[in-house]
């Protein structure tokens, strides 16, 4: 590559960053690229509140590698619906990040000898009117000799609920140091506006915990709940996990 593309990207990488920034409310986002030594696929994921119910979340990783989103006070959880579900599911070498219980439809799809795309065929956005909040999701396959990763969101036709827009990216290498990033909303707003247009290039670092810091960092202190950074050695396979929770947040 020139030095010339190395700029175009990191000017890019900049404008996302600037753009989170001053973004109050991007919803829940993802992040997937690779590590600058191109050693390591890194996934990142976080999720942001407005509401009591919503804020009243932690990230729970569970010894199987799978991570889930837990109440982190079961007493004050007045609706499970669309925030308690598994944001990370790995099958084999394919490892699975989304925003809502699509995670399951993808890993039993991958299970069955299903494809990313055939399991968010059957599934569409979420139905929290007057919002219809996109379902975002990602894959890294370390099989797929096609594709180094995959990003997709459904979302409604101009929020006509009897359309649903299904978007997929299929990025066919990765770009050492950077990432493609997607969320739900594009801002705030009653109702809040999704997320339009390609995937935006976004930095990445060899350091999981740095970039777990940075991109918690970027985010509106008043609305982040939870952050995660997982990184998936291109080789062997191996992965590794960093969480960022702000109802026990001891840094990282």
């Amino acid at each position: 590559m020139t030095t010339n593309t190395m700029a175009k990207w990191q000017t890019l990488a900049d404008q996302t960053v600037a753009q989170l920034r001053t973004n109050a409310y991007p919803g829940r986002g993802i992040i997937i690229g690779l590590t600058p030594d191109a050693t390591r696929y890194v996934q990142v994921y976080w999720i942001m509140g407005r509401s009591d119910n919503s804020r009243n979340r932690i990230f729970v990783p569970e010894t199987n590698g799978f991570l889930r989103t837990e109440a982190a006070d079961p007493a004050k959880l007045s609706d499970p619906s669309l925030i308690i579900y598994y944001p990370l599911r790995h099958v084999g070498s394919a490892h699975i990040v989304t925003n809502g219980d699509q995670t399951d439809t993808i890993w039993e799809a991958l299970k069955g000898g299903g494809t990313f795309e055939q399991a968010l065929g059957t599934r569409t956005y979420e139905p929290d009117p007057p919002n219809f909040t996109p379902r975002i999701s990602g894959l890294v396959d370390l099989n797929d000799k096609q594709n180094a990763y995959k990003l997709s969101i459904l979302k409604t036709n101009e929020n006509d609920e009897a359309q649903t827009k299904r978007h997929f990216f299929h990025y066919e290498k990765a770009l050492p140091g950077f990432g493609h990033f997607i969320s739900t909303y594009v801002g705030d707003g009653n109702p809040l506006p999704s997320f339009a247009g390609e995937p935006q290039l976004a930095p990445l670092f060899d350091d999981e915990r740095e970039t777990a810091r940075f991109y918690w960092d970027l985010l509106n202190e008043d609305n982040r709940i939870s952050l995660l950074v997982k990184t998936i050695d291109v080789q062997g396979g191996e992965t590794s996990l960093t969480v960022i929770n702000k109802h026990s947040e001891g840094g990282v």
